[in-house]
């Protein structure tokens, strides 16, 4: 049986060359895949982001590799992805949840909003900001890719906008194709990843959480390859679930 095919959904202010490493792997296993941009984010930097026009983007990726895939996003990506397999399984071969493990309706968001709204007033939008955080948490390699397709420097205020009344739990309920839920270790998103898994398994879902060893919120470019195994088990699976271990952690 061929393999799913993957899409890749990206984090806030990056771009889809943040997957050069898992676009690599997947095409040394023969499995179609295919990155996107967000609006707002890398080749479409002028475009305004909104949620109806990201979740857009991620079907036009899923019929670009032939109308049904896994998809997998990280932190944004990732809240994105759980809500197109909500709101069209029918095109949902299966979904990685990486980094996301945090409502968006967090007690937090107001002040991550408020924080977003005044970098943004900069003169160089926190570009300086941005690139020393990156340097300092990435190998260079990963820096590099992360920042390749260039930073959305003023996105970060309408996706907090946009993405605040997500119900994340009610979404991963709402369909029964497999489910990864993957994790940093380290990364300050992972609170309710367990209330994650057992909200996918209340459709009969089969859902598995994967927390990666020394990795942070950055997942597939800390342990760019740990990620890759998943991706791969992902695209191996059928929409039933056949091959997915049942198994926590």
């Amino acid at each position: 049986m061929r393999a799913n095919p993957v899409v890749l959904v990206h984090g806030s202010r990056t771009s889809r060359t943040m997957w050069r490493h898992q676009l690599g792997a997947l095409a040394a296993a023969g499995v179609d895949a295919v990155a996107i941009d967000l609006p707002g984010h890398g080749a479409r930097r002028d475009e305004p982001f909104t949620l109806d026009g990201a979740l857009g983007s991620i079907r036009d990726g899923v019929h670009a590799v032939g109308g049904r895939a896994v998809v997998a996003g990280l932190s944004l990506g990732g809240y994105l992805a759980v809500e197109h397999r909500a709101r069209w399984p029918q095109e949902s071969a299966g979904l990685v949840a990486a980094s996301c493990s945090t409502p968006t309706s967090s007690a937090l968001r107001p002040a991550w909003l408020r924080l977003a709204r005044w970098i943004e007033t900069w003169p160089d939008h926190g570009a300086r900001l941005n690139e020393r955080f990156v340097r300092l948490a990435l190998a260079a390699e990963a820096a590099d890719d992360l920042g390749a397709g260039g930073y959305a420097l003023t996105s970060m205020a309408a996706i907090l906008q946009a993405s605040g009344d997500l119900d994340t739990f009610g979404a991963l309920a709402a369909a029964d194709s497999p489910v990864w839920i993957v994790n940093g270790r380290y990364d300050h998103f992972r609170g309710t990843e367990r209330a994650m898994l057992a909200a996918a398994r209340r459709s009969g879902a089969p859902a598995r959480l994967v927390v990666v060893p020394h990795a942070r919120h950055l997942v597939s470019l800390d342990a760019p390859v740990a990620f890759d195994r998943v991706l791969l088990e992902s695209a191996a699976a059928t929409v039933r679930g056949r091959g997915v271990p049942s198994r926590a952690g």
